[in-house]
Order: C-alpha cells, then structure tokens, then sequence
C-alpha cells in the first residue's frame, strides 16, 4: 500500500523554512543528548483542559454544524507535542491519535483518554509514519537502528538494523515489504558531511539496499513517498528525485525552483509538485511533464492534497482550487477565504462532503470546513489561545483532530 511521508512546508517563507530546519537541529541535538533527556515529559500530559470538554463532551462523532455556525470541540486534551509544522506530527489510526513528542502518548480518539504512553518519545522533527499496522520511529540514540510500534498498545514490534556507522536514521516511506530510511554517515571522527537512503526488508529489519546520496545534499526537510516500484523524494537543496525501490538505483531527477520548503503528492503515474505560480505534473516513469496550471502573477501556490479523485489546493491569493489530478483541468476555483479575509491552509483532510484545513498561522486561521462540490467557506474552529505554532489536522474517516500547541482538539467530522 503506497505510503507518505510529508515535510510540509509554505512555498518559501521563511516561517515555515525555520520550522523545517529547527526540525533538523531538533534531532541533533537529541542524538546527542538523548540519554539525559529520553524520559522527560510535559507537565499536564494527556490531562483534560479545565475549559474542556466543550459541547456535551461525549466524544462521539458528531454531524458538522450547518454553514457559518462554529462547532465546540467534543473534547480538548493538554499533550506533550513538540512539533514543527509538518503534517506527519498529528496521526490517527485505528482510533487511537498521536502528535509527536517525549513522551509519545496515544489518546483515544472517541474520548480522549490516554490509552499509552512511551517514554522514549518521538523524535521531534522527525515523522510518525504509518504502514503495515506499525508505527514507525526514528531512533534517538546513536544505534544505528528505526524501531516499529504496535498503534494499538505501543508494544515494539520491529527493529531494523542500518548499522552503528550510520547516525540516526530516520523512516520517511514505507510500503508492503520496505521501510525506507535517510541517516548520517558517521566519519571517523564522529562528524558526517555526506547521508545514505537506504531500504529496510518491513519483515526482517535488514538491509535491502543502501545508497550513498551525493556530496551536499541534506537529510532534513525531506518529503517521500511510494508509489509501485517508485520512491520519490525532495529535499532542502531543490532537487526531486526518484528512483527504483527494488535496487535503490536512481530513476531520474529534476532540479526545481520552489520544492525546497514544499510538499508534493503522488497520483497513480504522476508526481504533481507546486513550484511558486506554477503547479507541475510529471511522469513517475521518466520525469516527462504531463500537465500544468498556473496561479495568479502574484500568487504562489501553497501544499497539495489529493483526496479521493480530487487534487485540492490554495495559493497565497487566498484563492482554493479543486483540480482532476490525472488532466490539471479545474473543477472549482473558490474565493471563499480572501472574501472572509482568513487564512490560506497548509493541509487539508476530508470526511464525507467537508474539506478541512489547517492553517500555518494562528490569526485569521485555525481549521477550516469547506464544501467539497464548491470550495464555500462553511466555518472556522480556533481555539483562541494565540498559540504562534502552525494547525494540524488529522482523520481517520470519521473523526477529525486537530493540534494546536499542546492542545488537541477533537472537532464534529
């Protein structure tokens, strides 16, 4: 089953570009302080919010309120999150939720509760990927190794092995039979000027293959993602690139303009990547362009999503569009947001016939539900704590999360 990892990020704005990088500093200097540091937790972790739970409180799903009426949250919970932004920090599967941080705990998604807790946490910066019922982390130690969870109880389930010549490795895709992972190559005298991508078999924990990444690039800020015998990837230096899953050898890549902060998505043969005022669509085969769209002259556009048969997607004017993934042909564009003067999202979940964003800023911002058949703005949830970190959101189908800070925020799907 094809997986994604995403370092989300805003076009190019220095926001989001600190957010990233302080990501990649996070895990550092967690490697070299994990052992002082690995039991730590917040204060307050997984407490109820003493204005909380709002509405009846049951924590059941509720229906979305009708259009201009904002919902209460059916339950708040203080967490120990430490996040940066990035849309692979807030999970729910299998109704628990989980947002990255030390410890790492699961809530349950119908109420609230906590049903696990781990010590070692999170790795912050780091994703919470999801594949094959496992809960894959990276490793705050120096070991060489990526462990995997049960979500269900938080039992370690599986271990892969990179080797101790290589300084925490870091899942970023995952697919049936592979966990793909970035780590530092270690240097004899401790330091690392160059990374490796390697491949680990999802059953033994062993190494499939390995390939040494070239002089310059980066491991931090790296979005991936599988599709068949593809494992497409960008980074902080601009590039995208895909190569083979099977021998790891590289199938081609593209130097771009504006994927350095940026996600993309993956849709059956295509790779479709926002660069600035231009949306491009290329071949997973041969890099070959197949379609493209263009914002406003001022505009720049924001993350894509791709959410059933729909590719939904804002841009800095403040504009959301739905586009048919496979042709780039608009289905709605909707200036829904610039009439309500709020702000753009960065991602975007969707249950039934409601689109929800997160937004990156708090002011104007928050989740916002939109109609699906025509972008209409239906409301917006904040929480109004003025919290300067980014909104995220998560769902299972059913239930729709949302983390702000600390707080999580279970909303009427």
């Amino acid at each position: 089953m094809p997986a994604e990892h995403g370092a989300t990020g805003g076009t190019t704005s220095r926001r989001r570009a600190l957010r990233l990088a302080g990501g990649g500093l996070a895990l550092a200097a967690l490697g070299a302080g994990a052992a002082g540091c690995r039991d730590g937790g917040a204060e307050g972790e997984g407490s109820a919010d003493s204005a909380t739970p709002r509405g009846k409180g049951t924590g059941s799903p509720a229906a979305s309120p009708a259009d201009g009426r904002t919902p209460a949250a059916l339950w708040t919970r203080s967490t120990s999150a430490q996040t940066y932004g990035n849309r692979d920090e807030l999970v729910v599967t299998g109704g628990v939720v989980m947002a990255t941080g030390r410890p790492l705990t699961a809530l349950d998604a119908t109420t609230g509760k906590e049903r696990w807790s781990l010590p070692g946490g999170a790795v912050p910066g780091a994703p919470l990927l999801l594949g094959n019922g496992t809960l894959y982390l990276a490793s705050g130690a120096y070991d060489g190794t990526v462990g995997g969870y049960d979500p269900a109880s938080g039992k370690e389930t599986w271990r892969g092995h990179l080797g101790k010549e290589y300084r925490q490795p870091r899942p970023i895709a995952v697919d049936d039979g592979q966990v793909y992972v970035i780590a530092e190559i270690l240097e004899d005298d401790g330091s690392s000027r160059t990374n490796v991508i390697a491949a680990l078999n999802s059953s033994t924990g062993r190494v499939v293959w390995k390939e040494k990444r070239d002089l310059g690039t980066q491991e931090n800020g790296i979005h991936a993602a599988v599709q068949g015998r593809h494992l497409v990837y960008t980074d902080f230096r601009q590039n995208l690139t895909v190569r083979d899953t099977a021998t790891g050898r590289q199938t081609w890549t593209h130097k771009t303009t504006k994927t350095n902060y940026g996600a993309f998505v993956v849709h059956r043969n295509l790779v479709i990547v926002p660069q600035g005022r231009t949306l491009q669509a290329f071949d997973l085969a041969d890099g070959a362009e197949k379609w493209s769209l263009r914002t406003g002259e001022f505009d720049t556009f924001k993350e894509p999503a791709v959410l059933g048969d729909d590719l939904f997607i804002a841009d800095s004017g403040r504009t959301l569009r739905s586009v048919e993934p496979r042709t780039g042909k608009e289905n709605w564009r909707s200036t829904g947001l610039a009439d309500a003067k709020a702000q753009t999202p960065h991602q975007f979940v969707r249950v039934g016939d409601t689109l929800y964003g997160a937004t990156d800023l708090d002011q104007q911002g928050g989740i916002h539900a939109f109609d699906t058949a025509t972008g209409a703005l239906r409301w917006t949830f904040n929480d109004g704590s003025g919290d300067h970190h980014a909104w995220l959101v998560a769902t299972d189908g059913t239930r729709v999360l949302a983390l702000h800070g600390k707080k999580l925020h279970a909303l009427p799907g």
